[in-house]
């Protein structure tokens, strides 16, 4: 196999971290990685496969060369740079929403639809990081019947708003420690000792766009346009993993052992029986490392014939973002 050559744009993001670190642990083959980023960060070097590797001002010029780019970075500039890396030959593996809707982009978790990846005109969308956490405790389920109809809660680590979202935690819990006045920046009202039912701006349907996410992008993954999906997105004070309580109906008749079954030999997912005594996860639990850990399935009361209920966790970090975009490259190249 020949060695690859890869960019990850936005290198310096939570995200763009963790990609380094989860191509690293891979031992993705590559010859050369270029870390690309904005003017302040240009010179700076970061250890990679025991080398050091000097951070870049992100051009236009950036991508000759490449066989992918993985992208860490904001719609704007996703948008902005996505037509020279297009043009250079290579394939953008974008982590933001900017494609995701698209209709000839792919959006792709490998464990689930990955030929779609291959249908790829030069961009392939990496999902929302809940939406990815909640379809991979449903794939094995998806298996045996076809989805109709989800409601979801997700409770939100504070590193899904980045590096800034955990600084603002740390922040909080220093001055609530030093008696200091909290004052939000990142989140709308204090993230410490709160819960904040909003995640992205409202809609004229009274949803977040985020909350919109999990039925646009889940009926796209799923091939199930005619899925219903009605979901809550509330901002916890938790500093990375994701948790999302999950009621859903099946075209046909699951019962609980089915889908107990089904989940636990679903790849990617950890069905828990016992954690300390536990039948159920916590953020703690699933931090990173890279599946997704379901628990508390049940019968879902409201229609216990089709319906089912259950808990999941998941590293929003690593397989919410950044181990499912490298995940998609390892599908196009090894």
């Amino acid at each position: 196999m020949r060695k690859l050559k890869a960019a990850i744009l936005g290198c310096t993001g939570a995200v763009g971290q963790q990609m380094i670190r989860v191509l690293e642990e891979r031992g993705f083959p590559l010859a050369e990685l270029r870390l690309l980023a904005s003017s302040r960060s240009a010179g700076s070097k970061v250890l990679f496969n025991g080398s050091e590797i000097t951070i870049e001002e992100t051009t236009d010029q950036s991508f000759k060369g490449l066989d992918f780019v993985l992208g860490a970075v904001s719609n704007p500039l996703a948008k902005a740079y996505s037509k020279s890396i297009v043009d250079s030959g290579a394939v953008f593996i974008d982590n933001s929403s900017a494609f995701r809707m698209e209709a000839d982009v792919p959006l792709v978790i490998p464990e689930i639809n990955p030929e779609d990846a291959k249908l790829n005109h030069g961009i392939i969308a990496n999902p929302n990081c809940s939406t990815i956490i909640a379809l991979m405790a449903l794939s094995g389920i998806c298996r045996l019947s076809p989805i109709q109809s989800i409601v979801a809660s997700t409770y939100q680590a504070v590193s899904g708003a980045g590096k800034e979202g955990m600084e603002e935690l740390e922040s909080q819990i220093d001055c609530y420690s030093s008696g200091k006045k909290i004052e939000p920046k990142v989140f709308p009202a204090q993230i410490l000792s709160n819960a904040i039912p909003q995640i992205g701006s409202e809609l004229e349907n009274g949803y977040t766009t985020e909350e919109m996410k999990m039925q646009n992008e889940g009926r796209k993954i799923l091939h199930l346009p005619e899925m219903k999906v009605c979901c809550t997105c509330v901002r916890v004070p938790v500093m990375r993993s994701h948790s999302i309580s999950v009621e859903f109906v099946t075209r046909d008749p699951v019962s609980v052992e089915q889908a107990r079954a089904a989940i636990a030999s679903a790849p990617g997912c950890r069905m828990v029986d016992s954690i300390e005594g536990r039948n159920y996860p916590t953020p703690l639990d699933t931090t990173d490392q890279d599946l997704v850990y379901v628990g508390r399935l049940r019968r879902n009361l409201i229609d216990p014939e089709r319906g089912l209920a259950l808990w999941c966790c998941g590293d929003q970090i690593r397989k919410g973002a950044a181990t499912n975009a490298v995940q998609i490259a390892q599908l196009l190249f090894c």
